[in-house]
C-alpha cells in the first residue's frame, strides 16, 4: 500500500510578498492513518495542503505520494490518488445539479457514462444524499453542500482524502453527520481544522504547526490534552475536555 503514503521532506515555501509560510517542514503519513494538522490562522496549515495537492510548489524540498515525486509532470497522476475537499463547498459545486457536479471528475478522465453513473451514485449513497442528485447546489443546506463536495472527491476513488475545515459553518446536527462520515472512511485522511473536538474524534495523530514550523507531532490523546503545549501555540484544549478533572483543571478553579 505504498501508494497511500504521503511523505514531506524539508519543505520551504514563501509567498510572492516575501512572507515565509513554511520553514523546513517534514513528516510522513502512512496507509490508513487519520492525521489532524492544527494551528492558529497563518500558521501554515492551508499552505501545506496546497503543496500536497500541487496547487503550489515549494521553493525547496519535496512531496512524495507513494514513491512518486509531486511535480507538474506527475500532477495528473497524483490527483487521481489524492482528493481534496475545500473549506468552502461552493468552490467545488458549480454545475446546474449535484449529479453533474459529482460526475465532473470522472467525466474529465474520459470514463464511459456507465462507469460515471456507478461512481456518482456510489459516492452519493455513501454520503447519504442520493435523493438530492437532481437538486441545484444553491438549493442545498450547508450540511448537504458539504456532503455533496465530499461526494465529488469520492467519485474519483482517491487513496488519500485531504479536508480543509470540514465542519466549518455547519450546524451541530450537520457537524455530527460529517464526523460520522469521516470516521466511516477507511482512506488515509489529512484534516486541518480549528474544531479540535472534531480532530479529537476523527484523528489518531496530530501535527501542530506554529509560524511555519512543526512544533509537535504525536498521538492525538497526548497532544490535545497538553494544555501547556496548546497554549504556547495559541490554541485551547478541546471544549469536550476543558472541564475534565483528569485532562485539565476546571474553569471555575482558575477564576
Amino acid at each position: 500500500m505504498s501508494h497511500h503514503k504521503v511523505e514531506v521532506r524539508n519543505l520551504h515555501f514563501s509567498y510572492p510578498d516575501g512572507h515565509e509560510a513554511l520553514k523546513d517542514i517534514s513528516f510522513t503519513i502512512v496507509h490508513g492513518e487519520s492525521v489532524g494538522i492544527i494551528g492558529v490562522n497563518g500558521a501554515g496549515k492551508s499552505t501545506i495542503l496546497m503543496l500536497l495537492m500541487g496547487i503550489l510548489f515549494p521553493d525547496s524540498g519535496e512531496v512524495l505520494i507513494g514513491d512518486v515525486h509531486l511535480t507538474k509532470k506527475t500532477l495528473p497522476m497524483i490527483r487521481q490518488r489524492v482528493g481534496m475537499v475545500f473549506q468552502n463547498p461552493d468552490d467545488q459545486l458549480f454545475m446546474t445539479n449535484i449529479y453533474d457536479d459529482v460526475a465532473f471528475g470522472p467525466r474529465n478522465y474520459k470514463l464511459d457514462e456507465k462507469e460515471v453513473e456507478s461512481r456518482v451514485m456510489g459516492a452519493l449513497e455513501l454520503v447519504g444524499i442520493s435523493e438530492l442528485k437532481n437538486r441545484a447546489p444553491f438549493r442545498l443546506s450547508g450540511g448537504e453542500k458539504r456532503a455533496a463536495s465530499i461526494a465529488c472527491v469520492l467519485s474519483m476513488q482517491p487513496d488519500i482524502l485531504i479536508m480543509d475545515e470540514p465542519t466549518s459553518a455547519l450546524d451541530p446536527k450537520a457537524r455530527r453527520r460529517v464526523i460520522g462520515l469521516l470516521n466511516s472512511f477507511t482512506h488515509t485522511k489529512i484534516i486541518t481544522s480549528h474544531d479540535l473536538d472534531l480532530v479529537l474524534e476523527t484523528c489518531q495523530r496530530v501535527i501542530v504547526v506554529k509560524n511555519g514550523k512543526i512544533t509537535a507531532d504525536g498521538a492525538t490523546n497526548e497532544i490535545l490534552t497538553n494544555s501547556e503545549l496548546l497554549d504556547s501555540c495559541g490554541l485551547e484544549l478541546p471544549l469536550s475536555i476543558q472541564d475534565c478533572p483528569i485532562c485539565s483543571s476546571s474553569k471555575t478553579s482558575k477564576k
